[in-house]
């Protein structure tokens, strides 16, 4: 009972804090704390708050051999690899895969989170990041979330000038890629 509890606070705690940082995203007066962040802390700062609800998949971090730096929010980053990370916990099976990983891009710094479990049906694709969008897919709890973490990792990604998106895993998965600009 505690354990369901302890869950069910986890993912209202979530909620709320997506609800909150998209409200900011859509003030007037909201401006982003960009300064230059190593990449490499943001994602374990990430994978560290998510490494309890990821203990029954193989959550991994895959860094480049030289360091990456790209100018942003790191709050906010952190916030949408996180969602990435519980959306990869939450709809592949345990025991599957989940990776990280940064690799530069030209101007760009992409950031990646790929998972090895159902993937996404390309019809579903296009409108994933839409607000209030929620998968298909049926989970044993039955709790459904909001849509709204999706659609909250696009307006942080687009406020920083990058791109979100989301693509199959071969010959299983998905990926969710995004860029930001390379800080060097």
């Amino acid at each position: 009972l505690a354990t369901a509890i302890e869950e069910d606070a986890r993912y209202l705690v979530g909620m709320v804090e997506n609800l909150l940082a998209l409200t900011r995203l859509v003030q007037q007066d909201f401006t982003l704390r960009l300064e230059p962040e190593l990449l490499e802390d943001v994602i374990a700062e990430a994978v560290q708050i998510t490494s309890r609800r990821a203990a029954h998949h193989d959550l991994r971090a895959e860094m480049p051999e030289s360091l990456l730096m790209a100018r942003m929010d790191a709050r906010l980053m952190v916030q949408v690899l996180v969602n990435l990370l519980d959306n990869a916990v939450k709809y592949t099976p345990e025991g599957t895969s989940i990776r990280v990983r940064a690799l530069a891009d030209g101007p760009w710094v992409r950031l990646e989170v790929a998972d090895n479990g159902p993937g996404i049906r390309e019809q579903e694709q296009a409108g994933i990041f839409d607000m209030f969008h929620s998968a298909e897919i049926k989970k044993g709890d039955g709790r459904r979330g909001m849509g709204l973490g999706l659609a909250l990792c696009r307006s942080i990604v687009q406020a920083h000038g990058g791109q979100i998106e989301v693509y199959a895993n071969l010959p299983q998965g998905a990926i969710f890629s995004l860029t930001l600009p390379r800080h060097d």
